[in-house]
């Protein structure tokens, strides 16, 4: 492991540190978030040139950090402060200038502030919560690669991302500073996964992996595509939404050369569906990278049926796949931010018969103690027995459906010709009638089975 100290700022927006927040000069709720995104950049980083902040990197070593530095853009009181500097000595936050730009100054309980602001709640709750509550250490095979499921295997390259999202579940690594895996931890990881031929399936994460640079991740990538077993490689980031200007070209055409690759990111409200990270996710998908969305079911974010169905379908405008929900887990630090499990299953019912079945994720919970992942859903069967079942739809229809039996499928339905025969068979009998009779029943059964294959 290798530890990275923190980047110098490279400029800074204002020179007082008690200067009072600009004002945005509006107050509508209503605000479309791309005129709001407009008006914030231009008040906040109207003196930064547009071809620097088009620079992932300025925006990556120009992240917000500090209160004293969030006080500038974001009205805060003097005791919003104080309870801000106790939180974040355990759990600090990142921002980007880009994603700071989509949150609303003047609303507190802005959705995409919940994401990326520390709450008082994230110590005042402590203690319903776990420090590693999927048991990632305790499953790695070897450090930073855990293995649960028998097929696949995951990378966690380092602790670093552009944005700490409030409800991350490596909260537990923010404490240790920022660290990469070292080459020669990389390697050992590689060669774990040469010697275990049934790993097909390789998710790299972090922290964010697209933190290293492009030749960095390159190294990792071309090591890995050259293990024939290795059939699929993921990447696991949320650059697209938190920071999009990292998805520049130079990316997206080595990513090209090492298909099939897939990214899975995380867009939780539809605020964050901006035209920039529409752009980026639209030049991975031109690359050959397909890109899934694994959102997080949020109190007071996404935990409604509207922001559900306005998210998702602006996910299918730009291609994007919505892949999972995922009930938020059991992380310390995050209880504010976690909803009952039934409200996920409310609104896939809310969800489904209202939009297409393209727009409607699997709802999962990703089980304490390394379980795995199971899909939760409505329940749409009433009740069932060996003959039908009775189902209800989206509207709360009840209908009845014949459960088919095919009379080859089971002894007890074939026919007592059949049957008679066979038992004269093991009988040591000669009845050539039954056994002519049981030959034409076994042809009429097989010419079923061929015209039920049409």
């Amino acid at each position: 492991m290798v530890k990275v100290s923190a980047s110098t700022k490279e400029s800074e927006a204002f020179s007082q540190a008690d200067e009072k927040p600009p004002s945005t000069g509006t107050s509508e709720a209503e605000e479309p978030p791309s005129k709001r995104f407009l008006r914030n950049k231009e008040i906040f980083f109207g003196h930064v040139p547009e071809e620097q902040w088009r620079s992932w990197r300025w925006q990556f070593q120009n992240r917000i950090t500090s209160v004293e530095e969030l006080a500038r853009f974001i009205p805060l009181s003097a005791i919003e402060r104080a309870r801000l500097k106790l939180v974040t000595v355990k759990y600090p936050f990142s921002i980007t200038p880009y994603y700071l730009c989509l949150i609303n100054p003047d609303d507190p309980n802005d959705p995409v502030r919940k994401q990326a602001i520390p709450s008082f709640e994230e110590i005042t709750l402590a203690g319903m919560g776990r420090e590693d509550p999927l048991a990632e250490t305790r499953d790695s095979v070897v450090l930073g690669l855990v293995r649960r499921y028998p097929d696949r295997v995951l990378m966690v390259l380092t602790n670093i991302c552009p944005m700490f999202c409030r409800h991350c579940t490596r909260k537990r690594e923010w404490r240790n500073g920022g660290w990469v895996r070292s080459s020669a931890e990389i390697e050992r990881m590689l060669d774990y996964i040469r010697q275990n031929k049934a790993v097909r399936d390789v998710i790299i994460s972090g922290g964010d992996p697209l933190t290293f640079s492009t030749a960095h991740l390159e190294e990792v990538i071309s090591k890995l595509r050259e293990i024939p077993h290795v059939e699929i490689i993921r990447i696991g980031t949320r650059f697209p939404v938190v920071l999009p200007q990292r998805i520049d070209d130079e990316l997206c055409a080595m990513l090209s050369k090492y298909g099939p690759i897939w990214l899975n990111t995380h867009f939780n409200h539809p605020n964050e569906i901006t035209p920039e990270a529409s752009a980026a996710c639209d030049r991975l998908l031109r690359s050959g990278v397909p890109v899934n969305n694994q959102s997080v079911l949020l109190r007071g974010v996404n935990d409604s049926v509207e922001t559900q169905l306005k998210l998702c379908q602006g996910l299918l405008k730009i291609k994007v796949r919505p892949y999972y929900l995922f009930q938020t887990d059991e992380v310390e630090g995050t209880e504010h931010l976690r909803t009952p499990v039934e409200t996920g299953i409310k609104i896939l019912e809310g969800m489904r018969g209202h939009t297409s079945g393209l727009a409607i994720p699997t709802f999962v919970i990703d089980l304490p103690g390394g379980g795995g992942k199971i899909p939760l859903q409505p329940n749409y069967v009433l009740s069932q027995t060996e003959d039908e079942l009775i189902l209800r739809n989206y509207q709360g229809h009840i209908f009845r459906y014949r459960n088919p039996r095919l009379p080859a499928l089971n002894r007890s339905c074939e026919p007592k010709a059949w049957q008679s025969a066979k038992g004269n068979r093991r009988n040591g009998g000669r009845n050539q009638k039954a056994k002519i009779k049981m030959q034409n029943d076994r042809a009429k059964v097989k010419n079923l089975h061929f015209e039920l294959s049409f």
